[in-house]
């Protein structure tokens, strides 16, 4: 059984079909979905979602793009929401200094604060990093090393910088862009760091792995992106998913 560490099934995307969406994935070999918030309501919506469904889970967060949004009322709001038994994580928290929707320096304002609640809360964290991996690690690092403490959703970066994610205690997630064809960055991370460090998820409805590539992206093809991290490591499709689904559980603390 796979898990679909990171989607965001509260999106318009899938407003027409999501039932059909979730049913696709239970049927289809998925046995967890985290779908998680970037804003007060989507994170709001993605813990409505997981309360109706069994299989999903939910993350209430501030993304970077909405950190201009962050204040001690949508703080109070996620904070009482965290107490939820289908709330998982902390997330999606970030920077992202490829759109620049927020200033660096609020982005990394907001972003450490976040990372301060979640350890009060005792949560993990789901960590969005895009053209920011240095401002990201040197806040990480600021943290300190210690148990598994969260994951960095969809990797953009090279080896050296998965590997000192990795000692210092977090996950690396791998997105269907490893089966891109030119995708040799990605594709080098997934064959090169230790499986027990690795999640997979679809960042759902963005990111469509091939064959699906240029469709809307569901939970159902993380199935595509497993297969194609085995073959690269030329180990057995169940073996992956297994340990990958493992992994998950042990981050999020789920069942």
């Amino acid at each position: 059984m796979l898990i679909d560490s990171h989607a965001h099934l509260d999106m318009e995307e899938f407003d027409k079909d999501r039932e059909d969406v979730i049913d696709r994935a239970g049927s289809g070999g998925l046995s967890r979905i985290i779908t998680v918030g970037v804003d007060l309501d989507s994170s709001l919506a993605a813990v409505a979602i997981a309360q109706k469904y069994d299989i999903i889970y939910a993350a209430i967060g501030c993304h970077p793009h909405n950190a201009n949004e962050f204040n001690p009322q949508v703080l109070d709001k996620l904070g009482g929401t965290a107490s939820d038994s289908k709330v998982v994580a902390w997330g999606e928290i970030g920077l992202d200094f490829y759109r620049r929707h927020s200033s660096p320096e609020e982005q990394s304002g907001v972003f450490s604060r976040q990372l301060e609640i979640a350890a009060e809360l005792g949560l993990p964290v789901i960590i969005h990093d895009r053209e920011a991996h240095d401002n990201v690690l040197t806040i990480l690092k600021r943290m300190g090393k210690g148990e598994r403490k969260g994951v960095i959703h969809c990797f953009s970066g090279d080896i050296d910088l998965a590997m000192a994610f990795i000692e210092l205690g977090y996950y690396i997630s791998i997105p269907g862009t490893v089966t891109y064809k030119n995708a040799s960055q990605v594709k080098k991370v997934a064959y090169s760091i230790p499986l027990e460090s690795m999640l997979i998820e679809t960042d759902a409805p963005f990111l469509a792995p091939v064959p699906k590539r240029g469709k809307r992206n569901e939970p159902f093809f993380v199935s595509f992106t497993a297969r194609e991290i085995a073959r690269l490591r030329n180990i057995e499709f169940e073996l992956f998913a297994e340990q990958t689904s493992k992994n998950t559980k042990t981050l999020f603390d789920i069942p």
